[in-house]
């Protein structure tokens, strides 16, 4: 094993961490004492519940329906905001001052529309 070495202190139990820890990624095993598996093993169903009877309702639970309407009522809300958002761009003001200032002025930027003749 990695002996201390009193002369560096702390930078020594550093590097002893970092190897112990790599060897111990190195080989696959941890340090936990369990050796169960870490996930849970795929049943097929969805959300792992088994498919009711046929004539059998589901019943939910109490805060399904809190979450549904919550959900739905921040998407909305998020969704009205971001629609109602007043423009506050500095090129929408400079655009509507530049109009401004070209209609005082008596200046029309439209040009005529000329064929071409190819």
């Amino acid at each position: 094993m990695f002996a201390f070495k009193r002369t560096f202190g702390k930078v020594s139990r550093l590097r002893y961490q970092v190897v112990r820890l790599g060897k111990r990624r190195a080989s696959g095993h941890s340090d936990h004492g369990h050796h169960e598996p870490e996930w849970n093993e795929p049943s097929g169903h969805l959300f792992g519940e088994k498919p009711l009877p046929p004539g059998q309702k589901r019943v939910k639970e109490d805060w399904e329906n809190v979450w549904v309407y919550g959900m739905g009522g921040c998407f909305l809300l998020t969704t009205l905001i971001a629609l109602y958002k007043p423009n506050t761009s500095i090129q929408s003001w400079a655009l509507i001052e530049a109009q401004k200032k070209l209609d005082e002025r008596g200046i029309s930027l439209e040009y005529p529309h000329t064929e071409r003749k190819w």
